[in-house]
């Protein structure tokens, strides 16, 4: 390990930072609205709404019956600790713990969700004329932008061969 334990807090803080501001807004969210109501914020563009999603990205598997949830539970807490751990070993470079750090953050939100709802709660809605974006949340923002910090870390982050490493 190149950086000290104390280095990596500042990545896992972010996880939580992004787990309680997820949580928090869908429990506004869930206090103030019922399933399908909305209210318009910026007209023809974006509206706050209570959207339930048993599915992923884009409703995947929504229609399934049951088993996806602990199979997306599963999968995001296996991704999150891959995550974790590679952030703990120095793995990635700055941008990549950020990013890391953040799809931790927004995968253990919506897993907090599937736990206490059995789905996830959506509430971010954009869209223009026909055109709909399907609803969201704040884990997934931070999920979307934590991917975008990987791919940059991926492009700028060079790894070194290690000592081990024999030449063919």
């Amino acid at each position: 390990m190149s950086s000290s334990s104390p280095a990596k807090t500042p990545f896992f803080l972010l996880s939580l930072v992004a787990i309680i501001l997820d949580q928090l807004s869908k429990w506004e969210i869930l206090k103030h609205f019922t399933e399908g109501e909305r209210l318009n914020i910026i007209p023809d563009f974006f509206d706050l709404t209570l959207a339930y999603n048993p599915g992923a990205a884009f409703s995947f598997l929504a229609d399934q019956g049951g088993w996806q949830k602990f199979f997306f539970l599963g999968l995001a807490v296996v991704i999150s600790l891959y995550l974790a751990r590679a952030i703990w070993r120095d793995e990635f470079g700055r941008w990549g713990k950020l990013g890391a750090a953040m799809i931790i953050g927004g995968a253990i939100g919506n897993v907090v969700d599937r736990l206490i709802h059995g789905h996830v709660v959506d509430f971010l809605l954009f869209y223009w004329q026909n055109w709909f974006y399907p609803a969201f949340n704040i884990a997934d923002s931070f999920i979307c932008v934590g991917a975008v910090c990987l791919v940059l870390d991926g492009l700028l982050h060079k790894k070194t061969p290690s000592n081990d490493t024999k030449a063919v």
